[in-house]
């Protein structure tokens, strides 16, 4: 097995004229869920994109679970161990398709047979709480089930790492609660989290916490750690 989930070798993206990256070298341990944390603007989901394989490689080298991203042959391999949550409330689902049929759709994807399709989406739906609302468009779903769903979906193909970016953003505090408990279930079923925030006491739930500055990744260590380094500037990142 991989110990390190993902390595980054002088990464930088630029968008006309902003930095969205600047030259970042980081390691990520496997097993484990790693906070990415920093305001808004400071290149969290630019880099949770390239580390998904969902945004092409500008300058430097990364390799997740010890393949390199930027090689297409590559990537395609990797990608069914990869699950990635863009952010924004299920912007991966399909509105008009039921709870049901949005999970199955992301099944065939990867080519799932029937019995196995079916085995998975019941134990996805009861993992998540979905089940009574198996029946439901997913554009009638509250915020917080939205994402509930999203989560289904991305690991219907039972993923060895999980790229979340900013999941709870503009979810009710009960759903934030339930949504962080199955991230803990996850991490103990032996999947790699990476998973951005703004918030500071979601991050503190992670093993490890990456802080983000201006494209740069100023710090890595646990959360009483990055508390300790840098107190109450943390706190101003957003509150919750």
């Amino acid at each position: 097995t991989e110990k390190e989930v993902a390595i980054l070798s002088d990464v930088s993206l630029i968008y006309g004229s902003v930095k969205a990256l600047d030259q970042i070298s980081l390691s990520l341990p496997a097993g484990g869920m790693v906070g990415l944390i920093g305001p808004d603007g400071v290149g969290k989901s630019s880099l949770l994109a390239l580390l998904a394989g969902a945004r092409k490689i500008q300058q430097g080298q990364i390799e997740v679970l010890n393949a390199d991203i930027g090689d297409r042959h590559l990537r395609d391999t990797l990608l069914p161990r990869i699950a990635y949550m863009p952010q924004g409330l299920g912007r991966n689902l399909y509105p008009t398709l039921s709870v049901t049929e949005n999970v199955d759709f992301f099944a065939r994807l990867f080519g799932q047979h029937r019995s196995e399709r079916l085995a998975r989406i019941k134990e996805l739906l009861n993992a998540t709480g979905l089940t009574p609302f198996h029946d439901r468009p997913a554009a009638k779903l509250s915020g917080g089930m939205k994402q509930k769903l999203a989560l289904s979906c991305a690991l219907i193909h039972k993923p060895a790492v999980l790229f979340l970016d900013e999941p709870t953003t503009g979810v009710d505090a009960v759903s934030r609660k339930e949504f962080w408990e199955m991230l803990q279930n996850l991490k103990k079923a032996g999947i790699t989290i990476l998973v951005s925030t703004p918030y500071m006491d979601e991050a503190a739930r992670c093993d490890r916490v990456a802080l983000m500055q201006a494209g740069k990744v100023m710090s890595i260590n646990s959360p009483a750690g990055i508390i300790a380094q840098f107190g109450k500037k943390l706190y101003a990142v957003r509150a919750s």
